[in-house]
């Protein structure tokens, strides 16, 4: 018994170093002036792969991401980790895409790929925050959707079916959905294993094309020869079908008008000692603002 998994992964801007250059005039993110990192929770999406590729041997990992070229880093990433292939949807077009053109892409590569049982994803990106993607991918595809999940609990191939823990405000539930779905994963879920040191030195030299400088493309091309799986596929926009009304700006009704890093500043601090008197000036203070009582 085994699975056909895909993962969707984003490499995203690392919202904790903002700075003055992080948008473009044109009000999209300036990702060149901002770190690159792991969309957090898609990691946590990728565990709960791991584990069900872990259960039923035989089972496979394709990681879908949609960016720049330099976002087979996190196809990289992920096959350190325990994947099998990945696919980099990368095209001028695509640029300025709003979540709407963005599941619209997505879907159109997962349809690309063919065959799947489940769609796992992170719950949100850190660069957008709106937990829209993977909703909205489910939707285009027509499939069952589970949104919120902290642990898939069984997976039973031969019924089609899935139990999964899902958090809600207040706790959390239990459901059951048929195969295939879209899964988005919480970051409260179980954190992603670390690099497996073996799979980094096989996988350290796997590209997509458009990585590929003058300098390094006939080593990298001769390489790839020799190990076919050092290739990760690269689509564009025309590889997958995509309209072009649909896709980048031309597709996205919602515009970025700032990105900020806001920091929150205490107007003014006291410091108090252990004394009866502190603390009883400190009490009515707070009963006074309302803060307590």
């Amino acid at each position: 018994m085994s699975l056909k998994i895909v993962v969707l992964a984003k490499q995203v801007p690392d919202t904790h170093n903002v700075g003055p250059d992080a948008m473009t005039p044109e009000g999209t993110i300036n990702r060149s002036a901002l770190p690159a990192v792991f969309n957090p929770e898609d990691l946590n999406a990728l565990e709960q792969a791991l584990i069900l590729k872990d259960k039923f041997p035989g089972s496979t990992i394709s990681v879908v991401t949609m960016g720049l070229p330099k976002s087979a880093e996190v196809i990289r990433e992920a096959l350190y980790r325990g994947a099998d292939q990945g696919f980099v949807v990368t095209d001028r077009p695509l640029g300025g895409a709003d979540t709407l053109a963005t599941s619209y892409t997505l879907a159109q590569a997962i349809k690309k790929i063919g065959d799947f049982d489940i769609i796992l994803g992170g719950r949100q990106a850190i660069d957008g925050d709106t937990a829209q993607v993977g909703p909205q991918i489910a939707e285009k595809l027509g499939l069952t959707q589970v949104t919120y999940a902290e642990e898939i609990i069984s997976l039973d191939e031969a019924a089609r079916k899935i139990v999964i823990k899902r958090h809600i405000d207040g706790g959390v539930e239990t459901v059951e959905a048929p195969l295939p779905l879209v899964v988005t994963v919480n970051g409260s879920a179980a954190e992603c294993r670390p690099r497996n040191a073996k799979r980094v030195m096989k996988y350290k030299n796997a590209t997509v094309v458009a990585e590929r400088t003058p300098e390094t493309a006939e080593a990298l091309e001769a390489l790839i020869a020799k190990k076919p799986y050092l290739n990760i596929t690269q689509w564009g926009a025309t590889d997958i079908d995509c309209d072009p009304k649909q896709i980048g700006k031309a597709g996205s009704p919602t515009n970025v008008k700032a990105v900020k890093n806001i920091v929150f500043k205490a107007k003014e601090s006291r410091t108090l000692t252990g004394s009866d008197e502190d603390i009883n000036s400190l009490m009515v203070e707070l009963l006074n603002e309302k803060i307590i009582g």
